[in-house]
């Protein structure tokens, strides 16, 4: 008796004896192998290539032939001349398994292939959407065993996909008879398949579709939204795009909103239609960036703050504005596009993250998908910097989550000359020490503003303001160069030995940019210094909070996530105190944690249920309620804080003592004071 071919799939190592003449992609199916195929089989897609192996291989205890696998066949020949097969490929439908075989599934042949995220530190993404594509052929309407053609079509996929108990979206009913008609019964089939794993029939395209379907992943913010267009075959993102929150307009900050929505009567649902109406001129020019038609968006996942949750759904956030702050409700959505009033494929669903507190929300889920601190070995704080930061500590034994109002100070709302971070905007700031005298960097060029090139530079754009990061470097600064005291104040003139501090009012303010014809002066005055003093401070004690609750007064690490935390100095963002004391090379930035979550639950359909499941084992602190966060709030005041020692920062800079209320001392040398209360 003949012992049946052995073939070994590589590189996940499952192997088995198969019948010879076996296509390879059945061998693979009945192995468990990850080899892709939209057409079932029919050499149409060429999702399924692979490439054997030839010669001995001790390691697998085989030797390959060269004529293990069938010959070249009319279908495979009829492709490579079309559309070209690279060199040593084959098609897995066509080529048959002869003899012994060693295969390898290249990555990009893979059902769950990984998704590299472009940063380094990033995990792979698998890829399993809850939209996949699927070629059928269907059987022909007969008198003698009538059923409809919905019904023939769920037979085709259980037949040949071996997929059962398919519905349809209402949405398809209309069009399904002619798209079978159109090419003699053959359709290729965008089925979507729920939590449940019921599948359903989204859309139909006659014969073998050979475009794409896309889903986008949108992170909500108070401030901005921004979407990511992927698409749902090979994980790319294919066009990202951004644009303000049209809700800015009924406040900046949550809470003004949530008043909003008290004091006018259909003030939340005026919100929530502004809100949809923005995310549609979104999804316009996302699709505009990438060149298709919107109604080829078929999924999308949403993550946002509990309030934005609220208001995006069309629930009135009143209880989010007052003790016990109430949630309506918590847990992940499953939704129609339409339910939200979102103008994309007309069956296109939507998934909503969970929320994890009152003031912790699917955004903060989604950052824990991402940067995984449940699966830390050392203890991680997670830092979501935005209107409202959302704070997490923990490990392997144990999460905390809290929330603080930081406001919008640190995106350069509040400050006097502040801005969005945009070309011309200042975003990088050195002051000497001994002069007093700054130069800086603007958003959209290299060169900084002390260069003779710079002028000419920047002619197109100018200088326009200060972002966020700018506005942060430039504090840190003038408290480096002993120009503001620990307490917030700027001194005179005579005082700082510059005369760049100018009388502003009661107090100073430091001209960082003298005005030009084409440029305004640029200041930092005391109450920019004041807004992001109480930024921090909320942002310091939400930290100082969980470390409390951990019982700890140190970090392993520290993870700074949203757009903001990517274009933070880490020292000057320590010289403020706006993070626990901590080594720099300890702090790394995670870039938009919360969108990167949104696309992973996109493309991983499996990773929502496991989010679902992390969130219940994470522990809510609520700041609000909280009695020592008051006390660190105002012991965070201070730069870099009135109380907490930061001995790794004070080994790294100098911070000078001064004081700059009546009747002190102003000298500019020597370490700061610590005062203990």
């Amino acid at each position: 008796m003949t012992k049946d071919p052995l073939v070994i799939f590589t590189p996940s190592g499952k192997r088995g004896h198969v019948a010879a003449g076996t296509p390879v992609l059945t061998a693979a199916r009945q192995l468990g192998v990850d080899l892709d195929s939209v057409c079932g089989g029919r050499g149409i897609c060429s999702k399924c290539q692979v490439s054997p192996a030839y010669g001995e291989f001790p390691k697998h205890g085989v030797h390959v032939a060269a004529d293990a696998l069938s010959e070249w066949n009319a279908v495979e020949a009829r492709y490579d001349e079309k559309r070209g097969l690279p060199t040593g490929r084959r098609l897995g439908c066509q080529a048959q398994i002869l003899t012994d075989v060693v295969i390898d599934v290249p990555p990009e042949s893979q059902v769950h292939k990984q998704v590299v995220r472009k940063r380094a530190e990033a995990r792979d993404i698998v890829m399993n959407p809850a939209v996949r594509l699927y070629y059928v052929e269907v059987e022909e309407p007969d008198m003698h065993e009538p059923s409809g053609d919905l019904e023939r079509i769920a037979k085709a996929l259980d037949s040949q996909w071996d997929i059962k108990g398919v519905k349809a979206d209402i949405e398809v009913l209309p069009y399904l008879q002619k798209a079978l008609r159109k090419c003699g019964w053959k359709v290729t089939v965008a089925l979507h398949t729920d939590q449940n794993g019921t599948p359903s029939v989204m859309h139909l395209w006659p014969g073998f579709y050979e475009g794409r379907i896309y889903g986008v992943a949108v992170d909500l913010g108070s401030t901005t939204i921004a979407g990511h267009l992927c698409d749902l075959a090979s994980g790319e993102v294919v066009a990202s795009s951004g644009m303000m929150n049209p809700q800015i307009r009924f406040g900046e900050d949550l809470m003004s909103r949530v008043s909003y929505s008290m004091m006018n009567e259909g003030g939340a649902a005026e919100m929530t239609k502004a809100v949809r109406e923005g995310m549609n001129t979104l999804f316009t020019d996302v699709a505009a960036e990438a060149g298709i038609d919107k109604a080829l968006i078929m999924d999308s996942v949403f993550v946002m703050n509990p309030v934005m949750h609220h208001l995006f759904l069309g629930l009135d956030p009143y209880e989010l504005g007052q003790a016990p702050f109430a949630l309506t409700l918590s847990s992940s959505l499953h939704l129609r596009a339409s339910d939200l009033g979102l103008a994309l494929h007309p069956a296109a669903r939507s998934y909503i993250l969970p929320c994890i507190a009152g003031h912790v929300g699917a955004d903060a889920a989604a950052v824990t998908l991402s940067e995984a601190p449940d699966k830390s070995e050392d203890l991680v704080l997670l830092v979501d910097v935005g209107t409202n930061a959302e704070l997490q500590l923990g490990n392997k034994s144990r999460v905390l989550a809290c929330s603080s109002p930081t406001g919008p100070a640190f995106e350069g709302a509040q400050i006097s000359s502040g801005q969005r971070a945009a070309p011309g905007a200042i975003e990088r700031v050195e002051i000497d020490p001994v002069t007093k005298e700054p130069r800086f960097r603007v958003i959209g060029c290299d060169l900084w503003s002390d260069d003779p090139a710079f002028a000419a530079a920047i002619a197109s754009t100018g200088i326009t303001g200060i972002c966020g990061s700018g506005i942060i470097e430039v504090i840190a600064e003038m408290r480096l160069a002993g120009i503001v005291d620990p307490s917030g104040l700027i001194g005179s003139a005579e005082q700082t030995g510059t005369p760049r501090c100018i009388p502003d009012g009661r107090t100073h303010s430091y001209v960082l940019c003298h005005g030009s014809e084409t440029s305004p002066q640029i200041t930092v005055t005391n109450p920019d210094i004041r807004a992001i003093q109480m930024a921090k401070a909320a942002l310091y004690s939400g930290a100082r909070l969980l470390m409390d609750k951990f019982n700890v007064d140190t970090v392993d690490r520290i993870v700074l996530a949203g757009a903001f935390g990517a274009h933070i100095s880490v020292k000057h963002a320590m010289v403020l105190g706006m993070i626990p004391d901590c080594a720099l090379e300890k702090v790394t930035s995670a870039g938009n944690a919360a969108g990167t979550g949104a696309r992973i639950a996109l493309l991983n359909a499996k990773s929502r249920a496991e989010i679902e499941t992390t969130v219940h084992h994470i522990e809510k602190i609520e700041s609000a309620v909280e009695p020592r966060f008051q006390e660190h709030f105002v012991n965070a005041s201070a730069l870099p804080n009135a109380v907490e020692p930061f001995p790794i920062l004070e080994s790294i800079v100098t911070l000078p003592d001064v004081n700059f209320n009546a009747g002190h001392s102003t000298e500019a040398t020597g370490r700061r004071r610590r005062r203990r209360g």
